[in-house]
C-alpha cells in the first residue's frame, strides 16, 4: 500500500509541474533568474569549442546567410553570434582553412570582393543579390581594377584555353577580281602619212594573226610616186658622174618621212624604177584587232587602216580594296585564275600600282604582267587574282579568336595564371592565315585566351573591368 501511495503522489506531482509550465508559457510569466543561465550553459556545452583570435564579424544565430560587422539582433531579438579569426571560412571552398599558407607564412583575409567583378567589397562574408558568395582577398594578393579572377572549376566547365603569343612571319593571301587587257606597248596601227588610195587588200581579216613584214595591202599616192621618182633620178645620176652624198641622202630621207617601208626602198634601189604602187607590210607579229582598209578606198593621212596587237605578253588589271593597297608592292608574286578556265593558273608579278583611286568603287588598281605564248588569255576576260602579302621578318601574332574587337578598340585577355586574367588593349596590324599581328600591347612571353574568352566575359563580368580600364585612360 505504501508503495502504491508513493507512486500516485509522484504522478500527481509531475502532472502539476507540467500544468504550471503550460500556464506560465501562455501567460508570459517571467522565468526564474536561474533558468536563462542554465539554458545558456546547456547551449554552450552542446556547441563546438570557442575559437581564438579577435572577433572579425557576427553571424546569424539561426544559421541564415546574414552577417554583420558590428553586434546586431535578429527580428526575433536574438543576438548575432561572434565569429573569431580562427572560425572564418571561404564560401567557394567550405572545407578550406581561412588562411593560406605561403612561403612567408599564413595569409590573413583582408576583405571579401564581389564575385561578378563589381566595385563592391565587404569586411565580412556575404552574398550578392543572386545568392553568390563573395570571394576572399588575402594579404599580399595582387588585386587591381583590371584583373579578373575565375575559379578553376568554372574555367574547366567553360573550356578556357590559352596559347602563347607567337613570333613568326605572317603571310596573307589577298583575293581580288580583275580583267585581262592588252599591253599598250605592244599595239600598233597602220596609217599613211600622205593621201593615197588602197589598190588591193591582202587576205587578212580581223582576228587573224600576221607576222612582221607580211603584206597587208597595196598603196598608191601622188606624193609617194613623186618621192620615188626623185630618188630613182638621183640613183641613175651616178652613171654620169659622182653624185653628192647630200643629194642622195636628201632623196632617201624624203621617202623615209613618208614612212615608206624599208623593203620598198630597197626594191627601188635594186630596180631603179618608180613603182606604180607599194606593198605595205605588217609592222609586227600579232593579232589583227581592226581592219578598216577596203579595196579602192581613199585614205587620208592619219586614217587607221589596220590595228595589230602582240598578245604574247598581256596585262591583268586587278582591282584591290582601298584598305588593302598598303599591303602590296611592286614585284610581289601574283597567281591569276581565269574564270573560264577552271584549274588553270598563270603566274606573274606586280609591275605597277596605279596612283589613283576609283571614287565610285573605292578601289585601287594594280597591273600584273603575264606571259601568254599560246594566246589563251584574251582581252576583257574576267580573272581572280591571289596576291601573296607579308614580310619574311617575324612579327608578334595571336589567333584571330583571341581578339575581342568592338570596332572602336581591340582587346585580348592575358592569362596571368591561377585563374587570373587581365584585359589589355592592343593595336592590330595585318591579318592572315587565321592570325592577327599585334603591333602594341603584348610581349613574346605573354599567354592569351583563345577559347571561351566571351564566356569569361559573362562569368566574371569582364565588361565592368573593361569599363574601369576605359575610365582610367580618359582621366586627364
Amino acid at each position: 500500500m505504501k508503495a502504491m501511495f508513493r507512486s500516485l503522489i509522484l504522478v500527481f506531482a509531475l502532472a502539476g509541474v507540467g500544468i504550471v509550465g503550460v500556464m506560465a508559457g501562455r501567460s508570459n510569466l517571467a522565468l526564474p533568474d536561474w533558468l536563462p543561465g542554465a539554458r545558456a550553459s546547456v547551449a554552450k556545452a552542446s556547441t563546438e569549442p570557442a575559437g581564438s583570435g579577435p572577433i572579425i564579424y557576427y553571424r546569424d544565430p539561426d544559421g541564415l546567410s546574414a552577417f554583420s560587422a558590428v553586434p546586431a539582433k535578429t527580428a526575433a531579438g536574438k543576438d548575432y553570434l561572434p565569429v573569431r579569426a580562427s572560425e572564418d571560412f571561404q564560401f567557394e571552398k567550405p572545407q578550406a582553412a581561412p588562411e593560406q599558407a605561403g612561403a612567408a607564412g599564413p595569409k590573413r583575409i583582408k576583405f571579401y570582393r564581389n564575385p561578378m567583378g563589381l566595385p563592391d567589397t565587404s569586411p565580412s562574408p556575404k552574398k550578392d543579390s543572386m545568392g553568390m558568395d563573395y570571394l576572399p582577398v588575402f594579404d599580399g594578393e595582387e588585386e587591381d581594377g583590371n584583373t579578373v579572377k575565375v575559379s578553376a572549376g568554372k574555367l574547366q566547365k567553360a573550356g578556357v584555353r590559352s596559347e602563347p603569343v607567337e613570333l613568326a612571319p605572317l603571310s596573307m593571301q589577298l583575293r581580288a577580281p580583275g580583267t585581262i587587257q592588252l599591253d599598250e606597248r605592244r599595239v600598233s596601227v597602220v596609217a599613211l602619212r600622205f593621201e593615197g588610195f588602197v589598190e588591193a587588200v591582202e587576205n587578212v581579216t580581223t582576228g587573224g594573226t600576221v607576222r612582221k613584214g607580211q603584206p597587208l595591202m597595196r598603196i598608191y599616192g601622188p606624193a609617194l610616186s613623186s618621192a620615188a621618182a626623185e630618188y630613182v633620178s638621183v640613183l641613175n645620176g651616178r652613171t654620169e658622174g659622182a653624185i653628192p652624198a647630200q643629194a642622195l641622202k636628201g632623196a632617201r630621207r624624203r621617202l623615209e618621212n613618208l614612212a615608206v617601208p624599208d623593203s620598198a626602198v630597197s626594191a627601188i634601189e635594186r630596180t631603179r624604177e618608180v613603182p606604180v604602187a607599194i606593198t605595205w607590210p605588217a609592222p609586227q607579229d600579232g593579232v589583227i584587232l581592226e581592219r578598216a582598209a577596203v579595196n579602192g578606198m581613199r585614205a587620208a593621212p592619219g586614217d587607221v587602216l589596220f590595228r595589230v596587237a602582240d598578245t604574247s605578253v598581256i596585262w591583268a588589271q586587278i582591282d584591290l580594296a582601298e584598305r588593302d593597297l598598303a599591303m602590296v608592292a611592286v614585284g610581289q608574286d601574283v597567281t591569276v585564275s581565269p574564270r573560264g578556265m577552271r584549274g588553270k593558273t598563270f603566274d606573274g608579278k606586280i609591275a605597277l600600282i596605279y596612283p589613283q583611286i576609283n571614287k565610285e568603287t573605292r578601289t585601287g588598281r594594280v597591273r600584273v604582267e603575264l606571259a601568254n605564248p599560246d594566246g589563251a588569255l584574251m582581252p576583257d576576260m574576267y580573272v581572280e587574282a591571289q596576291i601573296a602579302t607579308g614580310a619574311d621578318k617575324p612579327v608578334l601574332s595571336v589567333p584571330d579568336s583571341a581578339v575581342i574587337d568592338s570596332g572602336a578598340r581591340q582587346v585580348v585577355l592575358i592569362d596571368k595564371g591561377e585563374g587570373r586574367f587581365e584585359p589589355r588593349a592592343v593595336k592590330i596590324g595585318q591579318r592572315g592565315a587565321g592570325r592577327a599581328e599585334i603591333m602594341e600591347g603584348v610581349a613574346a612571353e605573354d599567354k592569351v585566351v583563345v577559347s571561351a574568352n566571351f564566356l569569361i566575359d559573362a562569368e566574371s563580368n569582364l565588361k565592368a573591368a573593361l569599363q574601369g580600364l576605359d575610365s582610367g585612360e580618359k582621366q586627364p
